[in-house]
């Protein structure tokens, strides 16, 4: 390839003799393309490639994400690395074990290695060595990966219960292990970092949640002491007929909570249809239905428990029962 051949390009052309499409290495550049270290540093210098990790190149155009990152990781690590964490997640099909934002600006992949010793040291990777049993890993179009099960005790394995719990939720939502397997497994992380965390949130697990924001919810009403929050509760009228599925509610209190989040409670018509459809369950149900926001559950002025606790007792004074939790 000349460099003349690029002229008013402004990127790579389709019969350009590597992949536009895919990551590839200096060793292919070199024994198919003829480019040398040289060569490929010109290309990324004039806008044509970038630079994913060390020897590992991709054509501009093909944007930054998991898929990609894991693609380039096959190239540049040990065969018997494992991904792990929330990234492996993830790659199970719980999108949501991310961080807020993290499909657009892709935060370095979690990749573990089995033997002492041993830590990946490259822009893409969160590194360091693990032990794992044999079931603890599998495979994924090419790319060793933490089993959903590992993958949801490393998750429960966390500094903060909000994060662990959702974590755990998402991953149990997937419907591919039982709760009660993720509960007996929690004694084989006796004396590890954060398994107190784990301990702590393991039994309040709960598949039905279906945003982590709904999990931390679930969290406030159960530390602020309301009766059993049932996830995802289906509310009918006195003649049986459905009238909406709440967020997480107790069918004794006929009390309701739901989380707003901004992605889908934020337009004129997204509140106006929150609206209507909360009218219609104080209309035909005897429910109260609390509604919060982001603020609500994170950040200095959070006040979802107190909220909770004051509804839980006016419920009660509704029902004529003790004011009290």
């Amino acid at each position: 390839m000349r460099r003349t051949d690029l002229d008013g390009h402004a990127f790579l052309p389709p019969d350009f003799p590597l992949p536009v499409d895919a990551p590839f290495t200096t060793a292919t550049a070199r024994a198919e393309a003829g480019l040398s270290v040289r060569d490929l540093g010109w290309l990324v210098d004039q806008g044509f490639l970038r630079r994913l990790i060390r020897s590992v190149y991709v054509a501009t155009p093909i944007p930054d994400s998991l898929d990609l990152r894991c693609a380039a990781l096959q190239l540049a690590v040990p065969p018997d690395a494992v991904v792990c964490d929330r990234h492996a997640g993830w790659l199970h099909g719980a999108d949501m074990v991310l961080k807020p934002n993290e499909h657009i600006d892709v935060a370095p992949v979690c990749v573990f290695l089995p033997d002492p010793g041993r830590r990946l040291r490259n822009g893409l990777v969160a590194s360091g060595e693990r032990t794992f049993a044999v079931d603890d890993v599998v495979e994924i179009n090419g790319v060793r990966v933490t089993s959903r099960l590992r993958t949801a005790w490393d998750l429960g394995r966390t500094r903060f219960v909000e994060r662990s719990l959702s974590a755990m939720d998402q991953m149990l939502r997937l419907g591919r292990f039982s709760r009660a397997q993720l509960i007996a497994g929690v004694p084989r992380f006796r004396g590890m970092r954060w398994v107190t965390t784990l301990r702590a949130t393991v039994s309040l697990v709960d598949g039905r949640a279906e945003s982590p924001p709904e999990s931390v919810l679930r969290l406030c009403w159960i530390q602020a002491h309301v009766p059993e929050p049932v996830p995802q509760l289906e509310v009918y009228d006195d003649l049986g007929t459905f009238v909406a599925r709440l967020d997480i509610a107790n069918p004794d209190l006929f009390l309701g909570a739901e989380y707003d989040g901004d992605e889908w409670h934020s337009s004129p018509e997204q509140q106006r249809h929150d609206r209507e459809r909360r009218a219609v369950v104080a209309a035909e149900t005897p429910y109260v239905v609390k509604v919060f926001r982001k603020e609500h559950l994170f950040g200095p002025r959070a006040d979802a428990e107190t909220v909770l606790r004051h509804a839980a007792i006016e419920a009660r004074r509704r029902l004529g029962r003790p004011a009290r939790i």
